[in-house]
């Protein structure tokens, strides 16, 4: 399956259409809000949460700009390589965890 991705479209993410501008710089403010500044949470906190995000859902330009954002932001690799796993395990527990659901399904179409 051929891939999409190419690192350098990553600085075109914010070049919307001209009628979408508004929605476009409204999003980028509310998203620079919560994740490029200090609140409870660090931007270094912020940032390895969101690569384990990138990870989890699978989105390559996420995962080159949060890898470069956890540097930035003082983060070793191996808090980096944590967070994906941390991401991973949860991945997985989720997945597992939703097996009760076909159970409860199949108790009911069994009976």
């Amino acid at each position: 399956m051929p891939s999409y991705f190419n690192s350098e479209d990553l600085a075109k993410f914010g070049q919307i259409g001209a009628q979408a501008k508004p929605l476009a710089d409204a999003f980028f403010d509310y998203y620079g809000k919560v994740t490029a500044t200090d609140g409870a949470l660090t931007k270094r906190e912020k940032s390895l949460i969101a690569l384990a995000i990138a990870h989890s859902e699978k989105c390559g330009y996420c995962i080159d700009a949060y890898t470069t954002a956890c540097l930035e932001a003082g983060s070793n690799p191996e808090q980096m390589r944590e967070a994906v796993h941390v991401a991973a395990a949860m991945k997985a527990g989720i997945t597992l965890v939703h097996s009760v659901q076909m159970s409860n399904r199949l108790d009911e179409l069994m009976m």
